[in-house]
């Protein structure tokens, strides 16, 4: 019999820890949560310029996480997703119309949308790639022509929203303003136990290489269909947002693919792929928006030059630069493997 190289008893082996993250999310999540409630204070200390403006980066952000889920996490790149807007935003005025508090209109907002999106994912995951971008803007098109025909939501001149006029300006502003703070905080958590749970790892196998993923086990076309009804129902959340905030809708705006265009700007600058991303992006949007807003031409040419410069030099975005210089990870839903030695085997027991 053949015998191996002998080994010493007190020989230390080495094993792998898996971590969500290169250090504890705890902190990282507390101080999340602690933001969120100062931000919830700051219609008494703020005034309401602020607030708008940060109802305004709130949609945003909600927008920009739910494309990112889709193209990050799923690559399903689409420009249609301001179908699921529009959705969002007739389901409130049509409930306003009827009697229902516009605010208590979100939450079916949410739903509707996603239910919609149920079927429409039949029809458009026929198609791969581009096709697939293609086809979302074709339905959004197709979304915004039907609404039109409809003269008592506006036709294509538009309407205001009922149901507000009776409530203190004052007390509607902050009113939405915490909708909007909860939209977004709701948009960010879901995200993260989606990522966080196996329905993540599969999304993650699926945007690596779907072939390979598929002849592992996973169930491609279930995962995408949730992850596009998710999107769908965030989405209809921050159309619900719009037409609150906004106190009107018109087809042509709530329907415009200038919408998608901003989500993929927010997410790519920010970091596509991370929900961290969306949050910087949202902020630099927001920045730069508020300081060049009034230059004309100059405001777009910087906002694409920006958008060209990042994809070129910073493929994983301003927060993909951070994030693995420091490693940091606010909202850690990936895996890190650690060497870890394992305890020495004691004299005299086993094999």
């Amino acid at each position: 019999m053949t015998r191996g190289k002998s080994r010493d008893p007190d020989e230390v082996d080495m094993a792998v820890r898996v971590t969500r993250s290169r250090r504890s999310a705890l902190w990282g999540l507390i101080g999340a949560a602690v933001v969120v409630v100062l931000l919830a204070t700051l219609p008494y200390v703020v005034y309401a310029d602020v607030t708008d403006l940060l109802v305004n980066a709130f949609i945003l952000l909600v927008l920009a996480s739910m494309w990112n889920l889709l193209a990050g996490y799923c690559g399903l790149i689409s420009v249609g997703q301001q179908a699921y807007i529009g959705v969002g935003a007739y389901t409130v005025l049509l409930l306003a119309q009827n009697g229902i508090n516009p605010y208590l209109a979100i939450p079916f907002a949410v739903v509707v949308a996603g239910a919609i999106a149920v079927p429409v994912s039949f029809l458009v995951f026929r198609l791969r790639a581009e096709y697939f971008a293609i086809g979302t803007w074709v339905v959004a098109e197709v979304f915004f022509l039907v609404l039109i025909r409809f003269r008592s939501l506006g036709g294509g001149t538009g309407t205001s929203l009922p149901g507000l006029a009776l409530i203190d300006p004052v007390f509607r502003q902050a009113l939405t303003y915490w909708s909007a703070l909860a939209v977004a905080a709701a948009a960010l958590l879901a995200t993260y136990l989606l990522l966080s749970s196996r329905m993540g790892l599969d999304l993650t196998a699926i945007r690596d290489n779907e072939v390979a993923a598929r002849s592992a086990g996973v169930r491609v076309t279930w995962a995408k269909r949730v992850v596009y009804v998710v999107s769908a129902a965030g989405c209809g959340a921050g159309g619900a947002l719009l037409i609150i905030s906004q106190l009107n809708v018109l087809a042509s705006a709530i329907f415009s693919v200038g919408w998608s265009a901003k989500m993929i700007f927010v997410a790519l600058i920010g970091g596509v792929g991370s929900i961290e991303g969306p949050i910087v992006g949202t902020a630099i949007f927001t920045v730069i928006q508020q300081t060049l807003a009034q230059s004309g031409a100059w405001y777009l040419i910087l906002l694409g030059s920006l958008a060209v410069a990042v994809a070129m030099f910073l493929p994983k975005g301003i927060w993909g630069l951070i994030g693995s210089r420091f490693h940091i990870q606010v909202f850690p839903v990936g895996y890190w493997l650690h060497p870890h030695p394992a305890l020495p085997r004691e004299r005299g027991r086993g094999k």
